[in-house]
């Protein structure tokens, strides 16, 4: 008996060495941000040690980098079922209601952490910032009413806006949006120039008009000499959708486009390609064609950047329309009856058809579930049946999903996005299943290439163009300064130096705002839970910047300045 309970004693002590050594290499390909195999080394961590605290925490945080939100909250709240005093847990877990929109849950764990450590300034300042979004749902529910809610557009008096002597950028003609319009807007945006009000307003009044006319389900015909190109999220990386264009030449009559969702978010010049889309949607309302996202969402832009970005650039009365614009954008398009494009996915239920996406009231927030819901964040899997979404919202459908819904709709295949893909595109369930990616290098960091897809009417097979990341205006001037930073580095202690660059920075980046002190709420936070908060403010100090001047993924440095050194340490266990 003793024998047999020594021989459990080494296996068990065998098992939890040989755990450790996995989630030893699995915080390698974190801190390489492979997050996939970091994933995977926690998960056989995880299946020799299924009672650590750790690892379930460690990989919530591989989970969160990778979008997959559902599994990371998953994972969180069990490291908080096997230790309820592991306070990385409640950070994990915050981060992900967070990130699923349920505010309260959220900041139910803020107050946790704030109570263990008073003196965290990350935790306290999520905690605010969470607080500040659950009192103004709060009373944004409170000042509703069964009116049919006013637009902005009736408060508006555009032809009374003055545009400024001084103003030299591109104007509408006549109030119309022309073809020398938008390529001096490009060029006007490339240098990273604002666009005036009046002209962004009448852009905005206008597209909303033209999209209020369209079906929620668009179908067009191609002929067989006529092709279209489809792209995939591209989240305010302007400089790479001017790349597309160069690559693939300008929206016309004979090179029509389709964006498939996402336009905003996450990238720091979100409001430069929504406008520049919005102008071409202008320009040739049937021959460019936009899908609303997951992103174009009113939850989504409070959290991933383009509320804040818009506020910072123009005003909240201008993302208030540009939220109105974005609640009539089209669902999902179908192409000579035969291919079916939308952001997500398949649905929930099966026995759903076209004729139910057509019928669909759009023109709203998108609901917790069905069909609507669907078509916004569902993803493919590639076992058969369905599953509890990775995300948290909606499902995860598999190949014979899929075959169902075709064969029902007598379609051949659906091309969605949503998701990065390392190569910018995938196809799945046995060719019946394309995702389109159109943002490389995602976040500054994921390494992933860009993609577009050609279809041509005469057989509508798909054709895959890959590019890569292009670098801005922006990230080359900063270049132009990394031998000094670097010096400055070698020269002075490493914490004043970065407080500097952060203020010198942000002074830099924000001539154009007119208190400092509101530069919070239009943050954008990157994550290094649970330990510490990295915050990098979208127009000072993003993640591509940090590591051209050599400032690790692990660095806590607050680019408004409000923490007076940075701290490096470590977020893993």
């Amino acid at each position: 008996m003793a024998d047999t309970t020594k021989s459990g004693s080494a296996k068990m002590a065998a098992n939890e060495r040989s755990a450790e050594e996995l989630k030893e290499k699995a915080n390698k390909y974190f801190k390489e941000k492979d997050y996939d195999n970091a994933i995977k080394y926690y998960t056989e961590a995880l299946e020799l040690n299924p009672d650590n605290a750790i690892y379930y925490s460690n990989r919530s945080l591989a989970y969160l980098r990778t979008e997959c939100y559902g599994y990371a909250l998953a994972d969180a709240t069990r490291a908080l079922e096997i230790d309820k005093n592991y306070i990385k847990g409640y950070y994990r877990r915050a981060t992900s209601n967070m990130a699923l929109g349920k505010f309260k849950a959220a900041l139910k764990d803020y107050e946790t952490v704030v109570r263990v450590r008073p003196n965290d300034k990350d935790a306290k300042m999520k905690y605010q910032e969470c607080n500040k979004i659950v009192k103004q749902k709060a009373f944004e529910r409170a000042i509703a009413s069964d009116e049919l809610k006013k637009s902005v557009v009736d408060s508006l008096d555009i032809e009374n806006m003055m545009i400024e002597d001084d103003y030299t950028g591109p104007k509408l003609e006549d109030g119309k949006v022309t073809v020398k319009f938008m390529n001096d807007l490009m060029e006007w945006f490339k240098d990273q120039k604002k666009l005036h009000r009046k002209c962004a307003y009448q852009i905005l009044v206008q597209v909303k008009d033209i999209l209020s006319k369209l079906p929620s389900l668009v179908e067009i015909t191609l002929k067989e000499s006529e092709k279209i190109t489809i792209c995939g999220d591209t989240h305010g990386q302007y400089y790479d959708l001017l790349n597309i264009f160069e690559l693939n030449g300008l929206p016309s009559p004979t090179n029509p486009y389709l964006f498939n969702g996402d336009f905003v978010d996450r990238g720091s010049f979100s409001v430069e390609v929504i406008l520049t889309l919005f102008g071409f949607k202008l320009l040739y309302p049937d021959y460019f064609h936009l899908l609303r996202g997951n992103h174009e969402t009113d939850n989504m832009n409070q959290m991933y950047g383009f509320e804040g970005e818009v506020k910072a650039k123009y005003t909240a009365q201008m993302f208030q329309l540009f939220s109105e614009v974005f609640q009539w954008l089209p669902l999902a398009q179908c192409i000579n009856s035969r291919v079916l494009v939308m952001h997500g996915g398949l649905f929930s239920e099966d026995g759903v058809t076209l004729d139910d996406i057509r019928k669909i009231d759009r023109n709203r927030q998108p609901p917790d579930s069905g069909p609507m819901c669907d078509l916004l964040w569902s993803d493919p899997q590639p076992q058969n049946g369905r599953s509890i979404s990775k995300r948290g919202v909606s499902c995860q459908f598999g190949p014979d999903v899929t075959e169902r819904f075709l064969t029902e709709n007598k379609l051949q295949y659906i091309v969605r996005s949503h998701e990065v893909k390392a190569e910018g595109y995938e196809v799945t369930h046995s060719g019946k299943c394309i995702t389109v990616f159109s943002a490389p290098n995602y976040c500054d960091q994921m390494g992933n290439k860009g993609a577009y897809i050609h279809l041509r009417g005469s057989d509508l097979k798909p054709e895959f163009h890959q590019f890569t990341a292009v670098v801005s205006i922006f990230l080359v001037t900063i270049m132009n300064f990394r031998i000094c930073f670097l010096i400055v580095l070698v020269c002075f202690q490493t914490v004043d130096v970065l407080f500097l660059i952060s203020r010198w920075h942000s002074g830099w980046a924000h001539t154009a705002q007119k208190k400092k002190s509101h530069l919070h709420s239009e943050c954008v936070k990157y994550a290094c839970f649970p330990c510490v908060v990295q915050v990098s403010c979208r127009y000072s100090f993003p993640l591509a910047v940090q590591r051209l001047i050599g400032i690790t993924e692990l660095s806590v440095v607050c680019d408004c300045g409000c923490l007076p050194w940075p701290r490096v340490l470590c977020c893993l266990g």
